[in-house]
């Protein structure tokens, strides 16, 4: 009778007493032919409710449980699909963004023919978007602050984590300005190999941009960190 109420309630969308009785329900019908359905009614009941931490949770004890299930690739999308569904701002800790995207890799890893993978495809490339913004304002954060050093770090490995993102120009912009900031505000001992560094990153950057709006900047302050060489007894470059 709790069995058939439990699904009466949850064909009505009444998740919330359908999961009370639910909870009650899966220990009882461990093992036998009945725990499959429960299981993916409870899971689908956290979902409808919203509680996409639980909801993702069983999904994926679902998948687990029962590998081989009609529903088991339902299951296993929907796992990654809830953590992308509680992923937050791009401003905010992004710790469920890089969950989701590991679940919807081992998605396609194990689906990879499936319905859901073009799918899983494009949320990934989203999450990452989001990713990509978090980081490159980070990095921004460090550049404005005028923390160099951290801004540097940031924007690099924002390029090596991002090859094709769309602030590749910019970043390479800031790259230069910070290692002249950065080398300017330096102890002799280390301006030569800091002024190096912007050079290096001049070359770097004329060589994708030639054309850049950037460019004038980018060539007085080659010229001044050639003057700042000359005036500090280095070889200029």
């Amino acid at each position: 009778m709790k069995y058939d109420k439990a699904v009466e309630y949850y064909e009505k969308g009444d998740y919330y007493r359908a999961l009370q009785v639910f909870e009650q329900l899966i220990p009882v019908y461990r093992g036998t032919n009945k725990a499959e359905q429960l299981y993916y009614y409870y899971a689908y009941s956290y979902y409808y409710e919203r509680e996409y931490v639980m909801a993702s949770y069983y999904f994926k004890r679902f998948a687990v449980n029962f590998p081989s299930s009609e529903f088991a690739e339902e299951a296993s999308f929907l796992v990654a699909y809830c953590k992308y569904l509680d992923s937050p701002r791009y401003s905010l800790d992004q710790t469920v963004t890089r969950e989701a995207i590991d679940e919807f890799q081992l998605f396609i890893n194990r689906f990879p023919y499936g319905e859901k993978a073009a799918e899983a495809t494009d949320l990934i490339v989203e999450l990452r978007s989001k990713l990509e913004k978090k980081d490159y304002n980070v990095a921004n954060l460090y550049y404005k602050m005028q923390d160099y050093r951290a801004a540097i770090i940031s924007y690099e490995n924002l390029l090596k984590d991002f090859p094709d993102t769309e602030f590749r120009e910019e970043v390479l912009y800031n790259i230069i300005t910070s290692y002249y900031s950065y080398a300017l505000k330096s102890i002799e001992d280390k301006k030569k190999e800091r002024f190096e560094n912007a050079v290096k990153a001049y070359y770097d950057f004329i060589a994708l941009y030639p054309e850049s709006e950037y460019l004038a900047d980018v060539e007085r302050m080659r010229a001044k960190v050639q003057e700042e060489m000359r005036n500090s007894g280095f070889e200029e470059l």
